[in-house]
């Protein structure tokens, strides 16, 4: 299956895409996309759900915006230095262990939403990334059952400010945190829809220029790897999201680096999970 979220920021509602490109809204299983949903086996009932009511089912319009596929988690967690042409270009050591930080759950939006620069930032920067959402409770997993805790793989752009995560001391959450730095989307694709989630081609443009193309099959640490890793530090709850690293070719790591501004637009994808588009756009709060 391929959850979907559509609807006004705020007010999004279930949806499911369907094989033929269709999008239905599934409101009447009760239950947004949440910790609950999945915690109650909530995939499980969708999918007898759908087979009884899919063609009934109200049609969303393709016009209609697209939100994050699942609710704000409790947590995302984004490992760091995952990719091995990625390690090279900023000339840091492959870890020897998973690079764990956490990003804000408050920077979660929608695939296509726009990318607002933080106040005061001058070195905003992308990242295409695999995000892994977890399906059940999680701790202590041992690594050859990690795949069975995960619900799902969804499309994520993990933007960063580098000028707060790199030199301003402290913590990288500082850089990775500000509002519609975590686009996630379109969809979030259920692992019976991706075979082989270690062999996936992923790709980053800016203004039409290509920036990062590699495959999942660069990681340094699986899935599974990282699943379990993380479940020795902390506790995994349903729909929180693991995001897995990303690959060469960031602002960063070009020489001279080269940061995005406002009205850049940036476009990516992830084999067999969609595409997303953001237009950068410059903060204009209080």
């Amino acid at each position: 299956m391929k959850l979907i979220r559509f609807g006004e920021p705020g007010r999004e509602r279930p949806g499911v895409l369907l094989k033929d490109g269709s999008r239905i809204d599934v409101s009447a299983i009760g239950s947004d996309y949440d910790e609950k949903f999945f915690d109650k086996n909530g995939l499980k009932q969708l999918e007898t759900w759908l087979k009884k009511n899919a063609a009934s089912a109200p049609r969303v319009q393709p016009t209609v915006r697209l939100g994050s596929p699942i609710c704000r988690p409790s947590k995302i967690i984004c490992i760091g230095l995952n990719y091995r042409d990625h390690a090279a270009e900023t000339k840091a050591e492959p870890p020897k262990e998973p690079v764990i930080f956490l990003k804000s759950t408050t920077s979660l939006v929608g695939p296509n939403d726009a990318l607002v620069m933080p106040r005061n930032s001058s070195k905003v920067d992308w990242e295409v990334e695999l995000a892994v959402i977890i399906g059940k409770r999680a701790l202590y997993v041992e690594t050859k059952n990690a795949l069975d805790y995960v619900a799902g793989y969804a499309l994520h752009n993990d933007y960063s400010e580098r000028t707060f995560q790199l030199e301003r001391g402290g913590q990288w959450v500082k850089g990775r945190s500000a509002d519609t730095f975590a686009p996630l989307g379109p969809f979030l694709a259920t692992p019976d829809e991706i075979p082989n989630v270690g062999k996936l081609k992923m790709w980053l443009m800016v203004n039409g220029v290509s920036r990062q193309s590699s495959s999942t099959a660069n990681m340094i640490f699986d899935v599974s790897t990282l699943v379990s890793y993380v479940s020795q530090f902390m506790t995994l709850l349903p729909g929180d999201v693991i995001s897995t690293g990303t690959p060469a070719g960031v602002g960063l790591g070009m020489n001279p680096p080269v940061y995005l501004k406002a009205g850049d637009i940036v476009e990516l994808g992830i084999e067999q999970l969609g595409e997303s588009r953001q237009r950068v756009m410059a903060y204009h709060g209080h």
